[in-house]
């Protein structure tokens, strides 16, 4: 007979949860977990191919457990004068996150966000055996710094998650809202970035905040921007003091020699990588401008998918664009889907197909 969780010994706070879960299908266009969906340039590729080659003669060796060499190269790629000692990296965000959460949350401890928001801070938090509080937005998903300092300081939180783009809405967040929060708070500030380079060129990253804020991190992914999904590569900036901080808690050599070769590598075609992102943004916007011009209510996005309303019944039309080999996501607000910005052709074969259904 097989055993089920309700046979097994299971933390009590865990028992009724829903592990994290995106539809995993075959189809022709993949639009629902934001992914990039640019190949990674032949050359960038190529270099990253001999890089991890030539790590593999050491594999019989445990990797740099510091990464100071990948260290080095996320300093450089965000600049602001960061130096190495600030910087954390992990395998993909959601690790660098519950690295934080093992630091600086736990039982007893309550951490906060502004719903809707990422739906793995929650799950995070409550592997960590900590309180999850969810704050409100605004009708348009915006929050205001009068609005969020006030929240913050009635729920009192150990630890802030602020998504700056938000996912799933796109919704951009001004610095002054983050330092709102900041001044409201006693616990830790986390400005989650993972889709900031996808923010036009003149928006301003909070990385421009950590001077004098011992408490304020930002993480980043190369996940998006990067096309590195499949690596899981994440990271963070910080206070030196907040990486000492995580120290205590992440497993020996976490780690890969093989990811830090990766990495490292991509990192040094920042350049190449990133003019993808410009053809995403561009793709982006033109998904945007036609969802308005067939009816629905697209969301101003600093990010690389749309949130749109206006969908009557969401579940039927996923379905719909599913039998058309088109594959989004209904995040679960009523009336909304969400897609993300892929090649010229996935953007062409979605809204063809979403066309397509209104004509019907």
């Amino acid at each position: 007979m097989t055993a089920t969780l309700d046979d097994l010994p299971v933390r009590p706070d865990l028992r009724g949860q829903k592990p994290y879960g995106a539809p995993q299908a075959p189809l022709p266009v993949a639009l629902n977990v934001n992914e990039n969906t640019h190949p990674i340039p032949p050359e960038v590729a190529d270099d990253i191919a001999d890089a991890v080659a030539k790590s593999i003669s050491g594999l019989n060796r445990y990797p740099d457990r510091e990464f100071t060499e990948l260290r080095e190269a996320f300093a450089r790629y965000l600049g602001h004068g960061l130096n190495p000692d600030q910087i954390w990296a992990a395998n993909g965000s959601n690790e660098v996150l519950q690295h934080l959460l093992q630091a600086f949350a736990g039982p007893g401890r309550r951490a906060f966000g502004f719903a809707p928001t990422y739906s793995m801070y929650s799950l995070l938090v409550r592997g960590v055996g900590s309180e999850w509080v969810s704050g409100e937005r605004g009708p348009r998903f915006e929050i205001t710094p009068e609005s969020a300092a006030r929240q913050v300081a009635e729920a009192d939180p150990d630890v802030v998650f602020l998504c700056a783009p938000n996912n799933p809405t796109g919704t951009p967040l001004s610095l002054d809202v983050i330092e709102a929060v900041y001044q409201a708070s006693r616990g830790i500030v986390i400005v989650d970035e993972a889709y900031f380079e996808f923010a036009p060129a003149s928006a301003d990253s909070a990385l421009t905040l950590l001077p004098g804020r011992e408490r304020l991190v930002v993480s980043r992914t190369m996940s998006k921007a990067f096309a590195f999904a499949g690596a899981r590569v994440g990271y963070l900036a910080a206070d030196p003091a907040v990486i000492d901080a995580l120290r205590l808690v992440r497993l020996p050599y976490h780690l890969s020699a093989l990811t830090q070769a990766a990495a490292t590598a991509a990192l040094g075609h920042s350049d190449a990588m990133l003019r993808m992102v410009d053809e995403i943004v561009e793709q982006r916007d033109r998904i945007s401008a036609t969802l308005d011009a067939l009816g629905y209510d697209p969301y101003p996005s600093w990010s690389n998918f749309v949130l749109f309303g206006g969908v009557t019944d969401p579940q039927d039309t996923w379905r719909r664009l599913y039998d058309r080999g088109v594959l989004v996501r209904d995040i679960g607000i009523p009336g909304h889907l969400r897609v993300s910005a892929g090649t010229a052709e996935e953007t062409t074969a979605f809204l063809d197909a979403l066309a397509a259904i209104r004509d019907e």
